[in-house]
């Protein structure tokens, strides 16, 4: 049986995580500067290649996004597709 990270897409909440982002203003290299202060670490490139959906999303990732972005963990798959 396949992976479901075997496909294209590597994750379903990068198309939310870059609504959240651009919906406060904030860059990529933004968004990756405020996770290192709470111990998360996403270079700007794996910021895009997680929005862009090639990267898949660890769960301390996925808090740390939710934290810096102040969302619930659930919004971020709120209206995701696979």
């Amino acid at each position: 049986m396949a992976r479901i990270i075997d496909g294209e897409k590597m994750n379903i909440i990068g198309e939310n995580v870059r609504k959240f982002r651009t919906e406060q203003k904030m860059s990529q290299q933004q968004l990756s500067a405020k996770l290192e202060t709470i111990a998360v670490y996403i270079c700007r490139g794996s910021v895009s290649r997680i929005e862009d959906r090639t990267r898949t999303v660890s769960d301390i990732e996925l808090w740390g996004l939710a934290k810096i972005l102040n969302k619930p963990i659930q919004s971020f798959f709120e209206d995701a597709s696979l």
